[in-house]
């Protein structure tokens, strides 16, 4: 027994030495204050105890829906000219709330197995239905919609957080919000400001190279006019600073370019801010081979012509194309040296596929942080002196036992967060209270069950014994089923949800072992230091 007890004893001292350095590090000062600090450097705090940012954001699914009408417009445009099948146009009846639906208008009723042909062939995810006097719809399919619509909020959370991480926020949550549809839950603990992340991060930042057809105009109506009031068709109208010549001016210009884009923000390889000759900020961008390729011809073949370079919807430059430009080009557009950082780095974490809008934002500030913290804590020590005050009083010496166990299950709790970068939030610090309770619940149901064998009569050991054996079952039945409550609330909760989660589940998992396996070789330790038919202290 005393071989067994001296491996038992050596890997609790190591288990809470472990745990211990999962708390603590190393301090780089062993006084209060510094080992305070060192375990406030692990113990990575939540939003509700850090202060911070808590959005939630809405996607506009239907932008991205309309991205992908827009290419498969172009490609039905394209696979018509090569199949010498007329039309007289092709539009998107309902933009805005159905931009799922393509119509095409003045295809001879001779072409419409041709037309379906193509459909099936080259837009596959796409349903053809004939209407009345040679018009056809041609409707996105169900499927394809809602996948289309669900990839949208996973591409928005995905590069979200690429821009969120490359401003170094420590612990952020971005996720999808289970309480509405196409919406992303973000929290950002220690945000000092916010402003400028949000501005970040509700920036599509689509950049596309396109053909300049004319401008600068002063107005729209003055580009509609010189047009006869009507647009070509592969032609808009975007608005945009004066540039190029006219850059002292700096009135609202609008300027026709081609609806097709040479290459886009996808082609991207690489960019990063720079300045000019005479030092004023820019951003210079890299494209890929296959997009570098492709500028390469499509300047080649337009030397003489104007090149607009467009930023979301607006004409940040209109130039001259003098030669061929083949995978490096730049963006001028009067920034600052933060803005054109900012923009470096939002083009580098890719485009948002869809716009985003703001439907809530709360900040916490860091003082009510402080708060919730020492309010937590306290509640929590007063809680916990509280239980081993009573174990201490109604166990008597094996008290002492139950409230080393408590003890060591804390700190293997506390370890687990410093080890494992775990934010503890305020329900977490309920989850450690509601685990000392547990921890108690189980020396209690282990003591009365040694009590109850003395009171029959049995020996000191076989008390023990018997009450460990008959107490395993209720205790693991009881953490199971709480550990699958807290699975559940991690798998559907948001955010501090889910904290508690983590802890209450750590926390149980700490309170099998303490209270199972710590509690049993501290009582094998103090009978095996008593004589024969010596009484048990409980």
């Amino acid at each position: 027994m005393n071989k067994n007890l001296g491996w038992k004893l050596g890997a609790i001292i190591i288990i809470l030495l472990v745990f211990l350095y999962g708390i603590f590090g190393i301090p780089e000062s062993w006084s209060g204050r510094g080992l305070l600090a060192a375990m406030q450097s692990r113990i990575s705090l939540g939003l509700d105890l850090k202060g911070g940012t808590h959005l939630i954001l809405q996607v506009q699914v239907n932008d991205a829906v309309n991205v992908e009408t827009d290419s498969a417009i172009e490609r039905l445009k394209e696979e018509l000219r090569t199949h010498k099948i007329n039309y007289t146009e092709i539009t998107k009846p309902d933009p805005v709330n159905h931009p799922e639906q393509i119509l095409i208008k003045g295809t001879p009723p001779e072409n419409s197995s041709d037309l379906r042909s193509i459909v099936e062939d080259r837009l596959p995810e796409y349903d053809l239905k004939s209407g009345a006097e040679n018009t056809w719809t041609v409707s996105m399919k169900p499927q394809a919609l809602t996948d289309l619509k669900k990839q949208a909020v996973t591409e928005a959370i995905g590069t979200i957080r690429n821009r969120i991480d490359q401003l170094g926020v420590t612990e952020p949550t971005i996720q999808e919000h289970g309480l509405g549809d196409y919406q992303i839950l973000v929290q950002l603990p220690g945000v000092d400001d916010p402003a400028r992340v949000k501005e970040i991060m509700q920036s599509t930042a689509m950049l596309e190279l396109r053909l300049g057809i004319g401008g600068p105009y002063p107005s729209e109506q003055a580009a509609l006019q010189e047009k006869g009031g009507v647009l070509p068709p592969d032609a808009v109208l975007l608005p945009g600073k004066s540039v190029g010549s006219n850059q002292t001016d700096s009135g609202e210009r609008w300027y026709l370019i081609s609806r097709a884009s040479a290459v886009t923000g996808r082609d991207l390889r690489d960019a990063k801010p720079t300045r000019t000759e005479n030092g004023q900020p820019e951003v210079e961008f890299d494209l890929t081979g296959d997009g570098g390729r492709r500028f390469g011809a499509f300047t080649g073949a337009h030397v003489g012509e104007y090149l607009a370079v467009v930023l979301d919807n607006k004409v940040q430059e209109y130039a001259v194309i003098k030669s061929q430009i083949n995978d490096t080009g730049t963006i001028e557009g009067g920034f600052t040296e933060q803005s054109a950082k900012d923009l470096s780095m939002i083009l580098k974490s890719g485009a948002l596929p869809a716009g985003i809008k703001y439907l809530e934002e709360r900040t916490v500030g860091p003082s009510l942080g402080t708060d919730s913290i020492r309010a937590g804590v306290r509640a929590a020590a007063v809680g916990m002196i509280a239980v081993l005050i009573f174990m201490l009083i109604y166990y008597r010496a094996a008290g002492i036992n139950a409230d080393l166990a408590l003890i060591l299950n804390l700190v293997i709790l506390l370890g687990f967060l410093g080890f494992s970068s775990a934010t503890l939030t305020l329900p977490g610090i309920a989850g450690v209270i509601l685990t000392v309770g547990m921890g108690v619940d189980s020396n209690v149901l282990i003591f009365e069950r040694i009590r109850e064998e003395l009171r029959n009569g049995k020996t000191p050991p076989s008390a023990v014994e018997q009450g460990f054996g008959h107490a395993l079952t209720t205790i693991i039945d009881t953490h199971v089923t709480t550990i699958i409550s807290a699975a559940i609330l991690f798998i559907f909760g948001t955010g501090p949800v889910k904290g508690f989660a983590v802890t209450l589940t750590f926390g149980l998992l700490a309170n099998l072992f303490t209270a199972v396996f710590v509690s049993r070789v501290i009582f094998d330790w103090i009978l095996s230091r008593k004589q024969r038919g010596e009484a048990l202290s409980i």
